[in-house]
């Protein structure tokens, strides 16, 4: 506020959000609304934070930037328009498609390969990025890498030796804070004089070297010089006074220094190159991933770091999806026992929780042990309280007198008279069929559906609990609806057929096995087998030998196994891995001594588990189901599920899962952009080779040959890499006990002692079906159904009569991302919503319906699923009332399209090439299909669009 020539942007929303709610004063707010109102402070990207881009799944990350668009339109009325993704540790091609449906027009980013930006900053450090290769043109981001010095202003390290310094960090004038702790008295570390007259001249000469080295590197004479760096600027005044001074001196003697210096926004500067009109390069759907920083510094290690919180971080998100949708559903009917506004407040804290753990210190596990805790704790918060929600709508829906609810991973108890009631909710929209899993105490149990009729159901030793059992469910659910079982242990009398068992499962043990390499392996072999696959296992060695895959008629040499590669932690004795790296001079060892297994043959599972004996003993479960025939029970039968027991580890151990096969790929491996589109990853020669091949996979990975792929599907983030032909394998879990004094002094040592839980879904068989099969599992997989647990008291309707719903059925190809009352209070109106804005008038809405459909397949993916699909909104919205209005918004809902007419970027190509124009002036939006043009997933992308839907009551 004393100067009005001072700028400064804000980019995490998480933070000025707590300031703003719980420091800020009266005073403080009205100015700075009033510096937001004249430019000169300025929001840029916007979300709750600045999300990691390599782990995070694309659901999330719409989470987090709808979340922080929402509390600045709500505030101060304002829609961020540029991005400041700069730290984020490697760049995703899924980012600039997002933001441009976001509404944004310039995208900032800079750690990328260090070779490849030495090449880059020759001739493309700026260029428009087509991040769909199924949108092209029509989402197209004008994107700006910053160059060698990334987003921290320069050291001496790069700077002509002829130059005099001063400064031995840079132009830090009120340098870095102390953490965790504040100095006592108040006194920050300054390790940068201050710019007097005497040293005036040497500080000019340094910096405007630096402006002159790096103006041939971009297009236009306008360059963007960031001042500052990590954890700094914690005295504006002493920064912005020797500022002040030094730009003073420089822009009274350009002639001199050849540079005029202005303070700027982003929104200044990305107005000023979009002014030049300067035709810029073209950059296609390929991303920027793995990031090495170095020749011996990959940063591929934080795909598996903390595996825990990563899986609780995905778990939470598929919780509050299903939540979400189960609220919008059912909120509008008479409740005797559900307050909405209490329900929205679950809904919001673990949307936050969910939105905040996606930063690029957090779900990347770059962070300390108790910032972990902090982080574990509001998602268990969070998810605690959406679990009541979904109970209390349950409870609302059921007359029946059902008793106290209970967790649904503790054991059903056979000393409850009335048995139990789960209640078991489907939240995608399609009709699934799968296999639940709850633990009881009981081997003799009754399942009931809600007409009294049995259901297939199968009991067997539990895996993990002595003395338990495990139940498993076969449940066919309609989309977007539940199902409602009764489970009670069965009392029945010998001889009597009025009461239908679950079956009990055939355990067949097979003694240890060591490890072996002589010729008579594979001659003696067990066999698993289901309605598509059929898996066989060598008897001499307890490991897998091949899978047969029916359709296709094709036998696959398959063996899987834990490995482990042994980290160096040890700064003195070379490169180190840590949580952000990950270094490896040799090749993973096996991980096991002696293999165990027992095969759990039941009628609806055959259970395959793997006990690989070492100190850890590590576990794989693997299942393969018999589902009911046709279409519903397809992607049943199409999946072979495996379940993970890693840890703890060794100290200075980084676990694999290695898959190895006969298929004659290359070394050429498929994986994903957080569960979005997928990128081709062919080996390529480094240094450091194992770790700059290796990848993130969010969502799904494949390796194929002109016959067959086999797919591999994860719940998780995990790193992958094939680093042999027909070889893939899965990072599941890291510790390190780190040497080095950086990494010591702040607690990021990552020794990890936890047990990481974690499943896979493999597909094998030809392109055709797996591509076919791969989108749908790997949504299902992301989104399994909801178990609710309710005792039953002695006096309840045990069969209370079915409830009526409306299921909701979308083509397979369409994927509901989102149905959500969001709780907004803005009015959809802009121009109304800023005049509300200064009066102070906000009421949340609970009849406007947030609506994000995705286009799972890329436009030339599949002849017939690739195709736009026209799809009737008021089918998907039934049973919620009349659709009055239908609004299409910008992805995080802050704008109306029709409005929104992002910058057009001339490029050096052929108009002709341009594809598809970017919705604006000359370009209407397309509404032939509603609402399905292409954005992708599996191979490929997927379209999104947000709807607005104000509703009626019926």
């Amino acid at each position: 506020t004393r100067n009005k020539q001072h700028r400064f942007i804000i980019v995490d929303q998480e933070f000025f959000r707590l300031w703003w709610d719980g420091i800020a004063s009266a005073k403080q707010k009205v100015q700075v609304r009033q510096l937001v109102d004249q430019g000169r402070l300025e929001f840029v990207l916007g979300g709750q934070v600045m999300h990691d881009e390599a782990v995070t799944h694309i659901d999330d990350q719409i989470l987090q930037l709808t979340e922080g668009h929402r509390f600045l339109y709500e505030t101060f009325g304002i829609r961020p328009q540029f991005s400041w993704q700069v730290d984020s540790f490697g760049a995703s091609a899924t980012t600039p498609t997002l933001f441009a449906l976001a509404g944004f027009n310039g995208h900032i980013i800079s750690r990328i390969d260090y070779d490849l930006k030495e090449t880059m900053q020759q001739d493309q450090m700026q260029f428009v990025w087509r991040g769909s290769r199924s949108l092209l043109a029509q989402q197209e981001m004008f994107t700006h890498v910053l160059d060698e010095n990334g987003y921290c202003l320069p050291s001496q390290q790069g700077v002509s030796s002829n130059i005099p310094l001063l400064l031995s960090k840079g132009f830090y004038w009120n340098e870095k804070a102390v953490f965790p702790d504040p100095p006592w008295d108040g006194m920050y570390p300054n390790q940068t004089v201050p710019v007097t007259l005497s040293n005036i001249q040497r500080y000019a000469n340094t910096l405007s070297y630096n402006v002159r080295k790096r103006a041939p590197w971009f297009l236009t004479p306008h360059i963007l010089w960031p001042w500052g760096c990590d954890r700094q600027f914690f005295n504006a005044s002493v920064q912005f006074a020797n500022m002040d001074y030094l730009m003073g001196y420089i822009n009274k003697h350009v002639s001199q220094f050849g540079v005029l210096m202005v303070y700027a926004t982003l929104s200044e500067y990305f107005q000023t190159l979009h002014s030049e009109h300067e035709p810029v390069q073209v950059r296609d759907h390929r991303d920027f991933l793995p990031y090495s920083s170095d020749m011996f510094h990959s940063w591929t290690g934080f795909y598996a770091s903390r595996s825990g919180l990563k899986g609780l971080a995905r778990r939470a998100s598929a919780l509050l999806y299903a939540g979400e949708s189960m609220f919008t559903r059912f909120m509008l009917a008479p409740h005797r026992f559900l307050d909405r506004a209490w329900g929205l407040q679950q809904l919001q804290k673990l949307r936050w929780a969910v939105s905040e753990v996606q930063h690029h210190e957090a779900i990347t596990g770059a962070h300390t042990p108790k910032v972990s805790d902090m982080f574990v704790g509001r998602l268990n918060n969070g998810m605690h309280g959406v679990q009541k929600l979904m109970s209390a709508i349950v409870q609302d829906r059921f007359p029946a007198h059902t008793g106290k609810q209970g967790p649904c991973w503790e054991p059903l108890q056979s000393g409850r008279p009335g048995g139990y009631v789960a209640v078991i909710y489907n939240p995608l929209a399609w009709t699934v069929t799968t296999i639940v899993t709850l633990t009881v105490d009981f081997p003799k149990v009754s399942v009931t559906d809600e007409s009294g009729h049995p259901v297939p159901a199968q009991v067997q030793n539990s895996k993990e609990m002595p003395s338990v059992y495990d139940l498993l469910v076969l449940t066919t659910i309609p989309g977007l609806s539940y199902q409602y079982y009764v489970i009670k242990p069965s009392r029945r009398a010998k001889g009597d057929t009025q009461v239908t068992e679950a079956t009990m499962a055939n355990t067949k043990q097979f003694g240890r096995r060591p490890r072996r390499h002589d010729s008579s392996v594979g001659r003696r072999l067990v066999h698993v087998e289901n309605d598509c696959y059929t898996v066989s296992l060598d008897k001499d060695t307890n490991l897998m030998q091949s899978i047969w895959e029916r359709q296709s008629n094709q036998t696959i040499q398959v063996t899987q196994q834990f490995m482990e590669y042994e980290a160096n932690g040890d700064e003195d004795q070379g490169p180190i891995s840590d949580n952000y790296v990950f270094t490896s001079s040799e090749t993973a060892k096996p991980a096991w001594e002696t293999v165990g297994m027992e095969i759990v043959e039941g009628e609806l599972v055959t259970e395959i588990r793997q006990y690989f004996y070492r100190d850890p003993t590590y576990t794989v479960y693997s299942r393969l189901a018999r589902g009911p025939p046709g279409a519903d029970g397809e992607l049943l039968c199409h999946r072979i599920e495996q379940e993970y027991r890693v840890g703890p580890l060794e100290l200075n151990r980084e676990a694999i899962w290695r898959t190895s096969t006969n298929l004659n790929t290359a070394r050429v491996l498929y994986s994903d952009n957080n569960g979005y589109q997928v990128q081709r990853r062919a080996y390529k020669h480094h240094e450091n080779n194992i770790a700059r091949n290796y990848y993130p996979m969010t969502q799904s990975a494949f390796i194929q040959d002109r016959q067959s792929r086999l797919v591999l599907l994860s719940e998780q983030a995990h790193g992958v890499s094939s680093q042999g032909s027909g070889q893939m394998e899965v990072m599941l879990h890291r510790r390190l006990l780190i040497k080095q004094q950086w990494a010591l002094s702040v607690n990021v040592t990552l020794n990890d002692t936890s047990v990481v839980h974690s499943v896979l879904w493999l597909l094998l068989g030809p392109s055709t079906l797996t591509r076919d099969l791969g989108q749908r599992s790997g949504v299902a997989l992301q989104h399994r159904p909801v178990v609710l647990i309710r005792e039953l008291s002695e006096t309840a309707r045990i069969h209370p009569h079915p409830q009526h719903q409306e299921a909701v059925t979308l083509p397979p190809s369409i994927h509901l991302q989102i149905l959500s009352i969001p709780g907004w209070t803005y009015n959809s109106n802009h121009t109304k919503h800023v005049k509300n804005l200064r009066k102070g008038e906000a009421k949340a809405e609970f009849r406007r319906v947030l609506l994000r459909l995705h286009h799972l397949y890329e436009a030339d993916e599949d002849p017939v699923r690739s195709q736009p699909v026209t799809v009737n909104l008021q089918s998907v919205l039934q049973g919620l009332g009349s659709v009055v209005s239908v609004e299409e918004r910008s992805l995080t809902g802050t704008w109306d399209v029709s409005t929104l007419h992002r910058w057009r970027w001339p490029t050096q190509e052929p108009g002709y090439l341009r594809g598809l124009c970017t919705p604006g002036p000359g370009c209407p939006p397309a509404r032939d299909s509603l609402p399905a043009p292409h954005l992708g997933s599996g191979a490929g992308q997927t379209w999104l669009r947000s709807q607005l839907c104000p509703l009626r009551p019926v």
